[in-house]
């Protein structure tokens, strides 16, 4: 029998929580293809038994199964996108710390007073 990974028992319930969720909607989407265990097993290459763990979120089934049942579904174009960096939030706001902490209050210009409304007019004081 193969050690458990450490890391599956160090998984966060939340992400265990995603994983049951997700292996719940690749069986719906078996099922509403009429698909039976055996077939579709059959077409991503892996026992029934593979499959009855992946539609039960099993978090030791491979990524690579669970990539070959979102392609059966025609949605293999949203694994990439997971982890696109756009959307690392972490990241994103490491960034903005980082530009925040680099930011150099300079002295305002007299010109950039002037077209902030500058509270002194030429006019009004007669050098015009």
């Amino acid at each position: 029998m193969p050690k458990r990974s450490a890391a599956i028992d160090a998984m966060p319930s939340a992400v265990r929580v995603q994983l049951q969720e997700l292996g719940q909607n690749l069986a719906i989407a078996r099922k509403r293809r009429r698909e039976p265990l055996k077939v579709w097993a059959q077409r991503m290459g892996v026992s029934e038994p593979t499959l009855m763990r992946l539609e039960k979120g099993d978090p030791s089934v491979s990524m690579g199964v669970y990539a070959t049942a979102l392609w059966l579904m025609g949605r293999a174009q949203v694994i990439a996108d997971l982890a696109a960096p756009e959307h690392d939030q972490g990241a994103l706001e490491d960034a903005v710390r980082v530009a925040k902490a680099r930011a150099v209050r300079k002295s305002v210009s007299l010109y950039a007073a002037a077209a902030r409304g500058s509270q002194h007019n030429p006019v009004d004081e007669g050098w015009a």
